[in-house]
């Protein structure tokens, strides 16, 4: 007997028995011999027969495939994806069976040549990654992984995950990284900055509102010297804050234009002159001279002239207040090649230890805080004049020699005359 029967041999069936019936009843009715009703019944039976071989398409379909349990390479067999993947500009993962089957040049070169068909818990040597990646847990949904310390100790990274099909009982998933360092930094740098604003403006703040309050006292308010004394020192910390604050709005409107290269032609010679005999009025206390030496040739330079007077204005500024006193402060311009313009202020001083060096451009960073809120500083002259630099496309560098001095080098692009048939 066969295993099933369908629809078209149950009608074949029904039709012989129906004919070989009809068959039996006329041989009765007819009173036939056995000899008829034998021919009848050989009838029914040929006929049967005949109807099964001339209907063959009613045969049953085939058996249902089954459901195959090795792993699928429909995706990386793929070479669309394949392309996808490898051109992609963060690290990307193809996860069968806790392995990695497959990783980009940005993966590799993270993680390793080495991580090709390696257990992703050794791979990626992070306990949450064993935990989402392993397969020990079936994911619903894509998931999402903070890493810290993957590729470099403060580097950061979002992984996310996102479940495929199934192969050979356990998930498959794609792995996208993205370093998410630079966003960390910035909102970091954001928060430092508004709490050392705040910081800044708070401790002038709250002086000038002590002493109002004792020249508000009447035993206090009317003594003459005491009034005098006491107004100012209020002088000179609002003068910081305004300072403090011209500083930071300086800084905004810099950082605001730093996509837009300047278009001017600045004469460097004219320049530096004007700056020099404005600084040289603020000297009459330290002593000592602004020294110029400027180099034959000098081209025009190609940049913002109230923003390259700013900064020359700070670094002769810092060189006199952190320079010896009665010490001359030297102010360099020449021509670099190629196409630049060279810019050097020097002074004799106590100099900066080596390990500072690469902090003293940030914003509200000092040396020695009490010295420099001492003399007026606000922590943001060389944060602007690293801004202003940038902006301009130039290079910043700073040397110094503890005991000796400090000198600030800036490079500017010069406007290049093209040349004539």
């Amino acid at each position: 007997m066969p295993e099933y029967i369908n629809e078209g041999r149950i009608l074949q069936l029904f039709a012989a028995l129906t004919i070989i019936g009809v068959a039996l009843a006329a041989a009765m009715m007819i009173g036939a011999d056995s000899i008829v009703i034998a021919i009848m019944l050989a009838m029914g039976v040929l006929l049967l027969f005949v109807m099964r071989d001339s209907n063959h398409h009613y045969d049953a379909p085939p058996p249902p495939q089954m459901i195959s349990t090795e792993p699928r390479e429909d995706l990386l067999a793929n070479p669309g994806f394949v392309a996808l993947v490898d051109s992609l500009a963060q690290p990307v993962l193809l996860i069968e069976r806790g392995r990695v089957a497959r990783a980009n040049g940005e993966a590799l070169k993270l993680l390793g040549n080495h991580i090709m068909g390696q257990d992703v818990r050794i791979a990626i040597r992070h306990p949450a990654v064993a935990e989402h990646l392993a397969g020990s847990e079936r994911l619903s949904g894509p998931a999402k992984i903070d890493i810290v310390g993957l590729g470099t100790k403060n580097q950061r990274w979002a992984m996310q995950i996102i479940p495929l099909d199934d192969v050979a009982g356990q998930q498959r998933m794609f792995v996208h990284m993205i370093d998410e360092s630079g966003t960390y930094a910035a909102d970091r740098a954001r928060g430092d900055f508004v709490a050392n604003a705040s910081h800044e403006l708070r401790t002038p703040l709250a002086a000038i509102l002590g002493f109002v309050e004792t020249l508000q006292d009447p035993e206090t308010g009317d003594d003459r010297e005491v009034r005098a004394r006491f107004l100012s020192i209020l002088e000179n910390e609002a003068r910081r804050m305004q300072q403090l604050v011209d500083d930071l709005m300086s800084l905004s409107r810099i950082e605001a234009d730093k996509h837009r290269m300047p278009q001017t032609e600045i004469n460097m010679d004219a320049l530096v002159d004007d700056v020099v005999q404005l600084c040289r009025q603020n000297l009459s206390t330290r002593g000592g001279d602004i020294v110029v030496e400027t180099g034959d040739g000098l081209p025009n330079v190609q940049g913002d002239t109230t923003q390259i007077s700013q900064l020359l204005h700070n670094l002769v500024s810092n060189s006199a207040k952190y320079g010896r006193a009665g010490t001359p402060i030297i102010v360099r311009v020449a021509p670099a090649p190629p196409s630049m313009i060279r810019l050097e202020v020097s002074d004799e001083g106590e100099g900066i230890a080596p390990d500072h060096l690469p902090r003293l451009t940030e914003r509200f960073y000092r040396v020695d805080s009490g010295r420099s809120r001492s003399i007026g500083g606000t922590g943001l002259g060389l944060a602007i004049v690293k801004h202003i630099v940038e902006r301009h496309r130039g290079r910043l560098d700073i040397s110094s020699i503890p005991g000796r001095g400090t000198t600030v080098s800036i490079l500017l692009p010069a406007v290049t005359v093209p040349e004539t048939a």
